[in-house]
C-alpha cells in the first residue's frame, strides 16, 4: 500500500513525479491541462525529475504528440522544447463499461501504461531506486471514469509512492447519478486520493474571498442580515454554444455553471470563519452553508434561451441541438441561506449564454442608509446604496461603490469607487491560470480548493428537484435576442427580491446603467 503522505520532499533525488493526462489528444488537454503544466515549469514550480505521458486511442508518437501541443505553449522556445522534451505518448484503450471484466482481462487493459510509467520512473532515477509518485488526470467524459479508475486501481499504483486521481466535472447530472459516480470511483479510491477539479476555485478572485472577509475587521460587522439586502453572484458570457451545443443540451445552464461554479462562489462568501485553514476545516464550513439552503422553489427561478438576435443566431439555429430543444441557456435563481447571519436575504444567482458583455462577479449590495439626511438629492425616489463587488473576469479586481458629493458650490450627489484594479497594481506580476494553481495543490496534496463528495450530495440536493420538474417539461424557457440582457422574468424576479438597481443623480438612464447586472 501507498504510504499516506501530503508532503513530498521534491528536492530529494530519489523521489520522482509522473503526470498521466488520459485524453491527451481532446481540447481540455491541449488547451488547459498541458498549458498548466508548462506554466508550472516556466515558473520553476514543477518537480525537477518530472515526467508528462499522455494517453490516447489514436495513433500517435511521442513527437507527434509534442508537434501536436507545441503551438498551445506560450513561452521562450528553448523552455517550450525543454518542457516537451519530458513529455511522452502512450496509446491504449480504455476498458469495457463492466468493471468485472476489466479485473478479469488478461492483460490488464492498462497493462502497457503501467509498464510505460515505471519505466519513466526509473529512466528519471540516475540508476537510484525510486519513489514513483503519480497522478492521473482523466481529461475524459466522467461515463468512462468508472472503467479507467477500475484499470488505473488494478494496473498503475505506485508501489513505492502516492497515487492521484484528478478529474473533471460534471460530476453527474443529478444525485442520483452524481452518487452512483462517486460510490464506483469510491470503492477503488479514498477520498484523500481523489481531486474533484472546479476550475472556479482556483481563480484569483476567488482564492482572495477567504483572505478579503477573514483578515479585514471593517468588513465582519457588515458581513450579515442586518447590513446586506442581497447578494449577486453573475456568470455572463457574450457568445452561444458555438456549436458545442450537442453537449451543452445535455446539461443545460444550471448543471454547467450554476449547480457548481456559482453556488461554490455563494459558499465562500456565505461560510463562517474556519478554525484553521487546513483543507477539511474550510470545506466543513462550506458544507454546512449547503446544507442550510433549501431545494430551489420554482417560484425562485426564471430560465431563457436565446433566439435570433443583433448578436448572431438562435440556440436552435445550432447543427448539434436537438430540434425543438427546452434546454435552458440562461437562469437566474434566488436561494436562501437558513441560518441566523444570512436568514431572510436573498442570494441572485445568475448565468446565461449569448449576453450583452462577458463578466462573472460578486456584488454585495447593503441595505439603505438610515435616515435621509440628503432627501432633495434623491433620484427617482432613493439614494443610491453601497456595493461591495468583486470581479473575477475580465479584468480582475475588487472596489466598494459609495456616495460621495460631486466637487462644486451646490450638493449633488455621486457615486465613486475605491478600488483595487488587479491590471494596474499587479501589472508586472503574472497572475496563475486557475488551471495552473489547481495542479500545483494536486502536486502538493493540497485538497482545499477541490471539491468534497459531501459537498456535492448536498449541493445536488438542492437543484435536482428543479432539474427534474424541467426536464420533464414543467418550466419553458422564456425566449430573449441574442446579445441581450436576458429574459425579461429574470429582473423582474430579481426586483421582487427587493434588488435596487444603482442609480445616481449623475447616472439616471436605466438603459446605460447594467452594473446592477
Amino acid at each position: 500500500m501507498a504510504p499516506k503522505s501530503d508532503k513530498t520532499d521534491w528536492g530529494d533525488e530519489h523521489n520522482v513525479l509522473t503526470v498521466t493526462v488520459l485524453g491527451c489528444t481532446g481540447d481540455l488537454a491541449k488547451k488547459k491541462t498541458y498549458p498548466a503544466l508548462f506554466a508550472l515549469f516556466l515558473h520553476e514550480h514543477m518537480p525537477p525529475r518530472t515526467v508528462v505521458l499522455g494517453y490516447a486511442r489514436s495513433p500517435m508518437t511521442d513527437e507527434s504528440l509534442r508537434d501536436k501541443i507545441r503551438p498551445a505553449l506560450k513561452g521562450p522556445k528553448d523552455k517550450v522544447e525543454t518542457f516537451l522534451a519530458s513529455c511522452f505518448f502512450q496509446q491504449g484503450e480504455y476498458g469495457s463499461d463492466d468493471p468485472e471484466e476489466n479485473a478479469e482481462s488478461d492483460p490488464p487493459v492498462f497493462g502497457a501504461l503501467g509498464d510505460r510509467v515505471a519505466a519513466l520512473e526509473d529512466s528519471r532515477g540516475g540508476g537510484f531506486r525510486v519513489t514513483g509518485h503519480r497522478i492521473f488526470y482523466l481529461a475524459l467524459p466522467p461515463s468512462v471514469y468508472p472503467p479507467v479508475c477500475a484499470n488505473i486501481k488494478r494496473a498503475c499504483m505506485s508501489p513505492t509512492g502516492w497515487t492521484r486521481i484528478v478529474v473533471e466535472k460534471p460530476f453527474g447530472k443529478d444525485l442520483q447519478s452524481s452518487e452512483e459516480l462517486s460510490a464506483g470511483i469510491s470503492k477503488l479510491f479514498t477520498e484523500s486520493q481523489l481531486y474533484r477539479i472546479d476550475h472556479y476555485l482556483g481563480k484569483e478572485l476567488t482564492q482572495n474571498l477567504v483572505v478579503m472577509r477573514f483578515a479585514n475587521r471593517f468588513l465582519a460587522p457588515l458581513w450579515n442580515r442586518d447590513n446586506i439586502a442581497n447578494v449577486q453572484i453573475l456568470f455572463k458570457e457574450p457568445f452561444g454554444t458555438q456549436g458545442r451545443g450537442g453537449y451543452f443540451d445535455q446539461y443545460g445552464i444550471i448543471r454547467d455553471i450554476i449547480q457548481n461554479h456559482l453556488l461554490q462562489l455563494l459558499c465562500l462568501v456565505a461560510m463562517e470563519k474556519p478554525c484553521s485553514l487546513s483543507p477539511d476545516d474550510i470545506r466543513d464550513e462550506k458544507l454546512k452553508v449547503l446544507r442550510c439552503i433549501e431545494p430551489v422553489s420554482t417560484d425562485n427561478v426564471a430560465l431563457g434561451q436565446y433566439t435570433n438576435g443583433p448578436g448572431g443566431e438562435a440556440y436552435l439555429d445550432d447543427a448539434t441541438v436537438p430540434a425543438g430543444s427546452k434546454a435552458p441557456t440562461f437562469a437566474l435563481c434566488v436561494l436562501y441561506v437558513g441560518n441566523e447571519r444570512w436568514d431572510g436575504v436573498p442570494f441572485i444567482i445568475k448565468a446565461g449564454k449569448a449576453l450583452n458583455e462577458h463578466k462573472c462577479e460578486i456584488r454585495v449590495q447593503l441595505k439603505d442608509v438610515p435616515g435621509d439626511l440628503f432627501a432633495e438629492q434623491k433620484v427617482r425616489g432613493r439614494q443610491a446604496r453601497n456595493e461591495f463587488v468583486v470581479r473575477l473576469q475580465p479584468d480582475p479586481a475588487i472596489y466598494m461603490k459609495m456616495t460621495v458629493k460631486e466637487p462644486g458650490l451646490g450638493m449633488e450627489l455621486a457615486q465613486s469607487e475605491l478600488e483595487l484594479l488587479y491590471t494596474q497594481k499587479y501589472e508586472s506580476t503574472p497572475i496563475p491560470e486557475a488551471y495552473e494553481r489547481l495542479i500545483l495543490d494536486c502536486i502538493n496534496g493540497d485538497q482545499q480548493h477541490f471539491v468534497r463528495r459531501d459537498e456535492l450530495v448536498a449541493a445536488w440536493k438542492i437543484f435536482t428537484p428543479l432539474l427534474k420538474y424541467i426536464d420533464a417539461g414543467g418550466m419553458n424557457p422564456e425566449l430573449y435576442p441574442y446579445g441581450s440582457r436576458g429574459p425579461v422574468n429574470a429582473d423582474k424576479l430579481r426586483e421582487k427580491t427587493g434588488h435596487v438597481l444603482n442609480l445616481t443623480a449623475k447616472d439616471i438612464t436605466w438603459a446605460v446603467d447594467v452594473e446592477g447586472d
